[in-house]
């Protein structure tokens, strides 16, 4: 360690250039390093989704989800827990896998016994969507598409036919399907009494629309010098053409489909509704994608929105709901600007203390320079910029001070021994060496516990560790290098202070501000001593007390545990932000238009109380956004957990 000082002095120019490279791969590193509130979470999960319109909660569970569990715990390995929910027409079944699975073999295996126990389920069950869920995967923007004249149905396929295929080039992020409107499907109304009149039932114009609307490819002719691509009448290409379609021929009378039906445009029985100011709307919501950056894939859906608004028909709007950078933005800039006030204030204490500005400026420089060598590491780690690693640089602050402080301390105390500079730099990098790094160690090893962590709790904690061992690694190898390089420098004129008993010439302004702090350090080092004086009368008062203090501060401490009753507890701390969100319960049963009517009652009482922009959200079955989000339900469900 001590030749490390002596390179220092001897080239100081190679360390110099260090600095310089810190600088610039550390600024390089905070502009590419991905920043979120909070770091990844890769906890193994995959979910399966398995959809049988009209089917019963208990037969979902009992008949599709039962057998597709037993199917999983017995072909696919490494699973921690299962968790399911069944509702009505749907059921979703969530796979946990031991920590470190790779997620992507365990999504291959569950998809091959999705497979192959489709055999098992009722008729007509269809293979689920198998997805892979990341903790990570949050929303970070949602999107309103409204239009005054435009129906449900045409707004939904708008939104999903033109504006997300447009977004989903924006690199991080995922868009499900969007939420709200309708799809457009051509609708066919039976009409019950016609179809008994004619001796028909559904299942005939079920048939005959299977026959009569079908992909029937006729290839190519070659005729003369051209060859024309045949294309059959075999499905029908405009909506007057189902009418036409004949159902059955009576004599020489023929039943067509607009004898016994209305064919229309439509679509399926909506089961979620998007309310905005009486009208409905849809909802796109981008989600966040692994390690992808908030900011950056926020700033990238707001990019191209423009260029798409262009491409819709006039009176179509997109307007930005809810955007989560923004609260990334405040978080990273709240959490700053505490660093930067505990540097300064760690600054001013030092200046204070040592009282020399080029003391303090050497310290001074060899925080931001450890903290950037900080964030290099967590760079190559593969961690983000975010609440946790910034917190622990906030942390770190006060705790780089020390080694620089030390080391600059004992080099002014070998200094007032009329020392040479360099000599004294030496002695005092030798005096310390030792101290310093064990200390540094402790630090370190304090944190140590946290890489033990697993879960959540472990994606958390650990990349504050990090930032924290890391910045203290390159704050011990500074005070070694950076450190004696300029106090080589810088402290040349306060070697002359000493070796002249401190004086300092008065003729001119200059002198007369330097010989007002020295006052005042003075004033303030011998108040200093005072409280020296009585903190130490102070000790000798409680140690003559001896027992009774001992007693009694155990006494308070153990007294003070009786607080843990009334504190309360949660895994994070609340959160301020600008978007309040409610929950409304209709009664079970209720008919989605009838909820709909009641939540713009409700939409009406806060418009009045809370002027701003609210928007309802209104589904039957309680999953907002994605059948993935777990919220409360209001129709019948059934619920398990198994563990293996």
């Amino acid at each position: 360690m001590n030749q490390i000082v002596l390179v220092a002095l001897k080239r100081p120019y190679t360390f110099v250039v260090l600095s310089i490279l810190i600088l610039v791969f550390g600024v390089r590193a905070v502009v590419r390093t991905p920043t979120d509130v909070f770091p990844s979470i890769r906890i193994p999960v995959v979910a399966a989704v398995w959809t049988y319109t009209g089917l019963m909660p208990e037969d979902m569970s009992g008949r599709v989800i039962y057998y597709y569990e037993r199917a999983l715990t017995a072909t696919v390995g490494n699973i921690e827990h299962i968790e399911s929910q069944s509702y009505y027409g749907r059921g979703i079944v969530k796979i946990f896998f031991q920590p470190g699975t790779d997620t992507a073999v365990a999504q291959a295996q569950v998809t091959a016994v999705s497979q192959t126990v489709i055999k098992q389920m009722p008729t007509g069950s269809t293979p689920p969507l198998i997805m892979a869920m990341d903790a990570s995967s949050v929303p970070v923007l949602t999107l309103q598409v409204s239009s005054d004249h435009m129906t449900a149905s045409e707004i939904y396929d708008m939104a999903s036919n033109l504006v997300r295929p447009a977004l989903v080039s924006v690199a991080g992020a995922a868009i499900p399907n969007p939420y709200g409107g309708e799809p457009g499907n051509v609708m066919v109304d039976l009409d019950p009494t016609k179809l008994l009149a004619h001796k028909l039932s559904a299942a005939d114009v079920t048939a005959a629309l299977a026959k009569q609307n079908i992909v029937l490819p006729a290839g190519d002719q070659r005729i003369g010098t051209f060859d024309w691509m045949v294309q059959t009448n075999a499905s029908p290409t405009e909506l007057q053409a189902f009418n036409d379609l004949p159902i059955k021929q009576v004599g020489n009378s023929v039943i067509h489909l607009r004898d016994v039906a209305w064919v229309h445009r439509g679509g399926p029985p909506q089961t979620n509704l998007v309310l905005v100011k009486g009208q409905q709307g849809v909802l796109i919501v981008i989600m966040k994608a692994g390690n992808a950056s908030t900011l950056d894939v926020v700033a990238g859906v707001k990019k191209l929105l423009p260029g798409i608004v262009k491409t819709l028909p006039d009176g179509v709007k997109i307007d930005v709901i809810s955007d989560a950078s923004t609260f990334v933005k405040e978080s990273v800039r709240d959490v700053v600007q505490e660093m930067v006030t505990a540097a300064v204030l760690t600054g001013l204490v030092v200046l204070l203390f040592l009282g020399s500005w080029r003391s303090t400026v050497i310290i001074a420089t060899s925080i931001p320079l450890a903290m950037l060598c900080s964030i290099i590491g967590l760079n190559w780690a593969g961690q983000t910029i975010n609440v946790m690693t910034l917190g622990g640089l906030a942390l770190a602050v006060g705790i780089l001070v020390d080694d620089a402080t030390v080391m600059i301390e004992n080099i002014d105390a070998h200094l007032a021994q009329q020392k040479d500079l360099e000599q004294a730099i030496i002695d005092a990098a030798n005096q310390i060496v030792v101290p310093t790094f064990v200390s540094t160690l402790c630090i370190c090893i304090v944190w140590m516990p946290l890489f033990q962590l697993t879960g959540v709790t472990g994606w958390l904690f650990t990349p504050m560790a990090e930032a924290i061992i890391f910045a203290m690694l390159a704050s011990f190898i500074l005070s070694r290098t950076l450190v004696p390089t300029m106090a080589k420098y810088m402290l040349a004129g306060q070697e002359s202070q000493h070796g002249a008993g401190h004086g300092a010439p008065q003729g001119s302004q200059a002198a007369g501000v330097r010989g007002f702090l020295v006052r005042f350090q003075r004033g303030f080092e011998r108040g200093f001593e005072r409280f020296r004086h009585g903190y130490k009368a102070l000790l000798d008062t409680l140690i003559g007390l001896g027992g009774r203090f001992v007693g009694g501060f155990l006494l308070v401490a153990v007294a003070s545990l009786g607080l843990l009753f009334f504190v309360g507890q949660d895994f994070f701390p609340e959160i301020n932000s600008d978007v309040l969100a409610m929950h409304m319960r209709a009664p079970i049963g209720t008919r989605l238009e009838e909820a709909g009517k009641i939540s713009q009652l409700v939409n009406a009482e806060i418009e009045r109380l809370l002027p701003g922009q609210v928007v309802s959200i209104v589904d039957n079955c309680g999953l907002p956004f994605s059948p993935l989000n777990q919220t409360y339900i209001p129709t019948p469900t059934v619920a398990r957990r198994i563990a293996t």
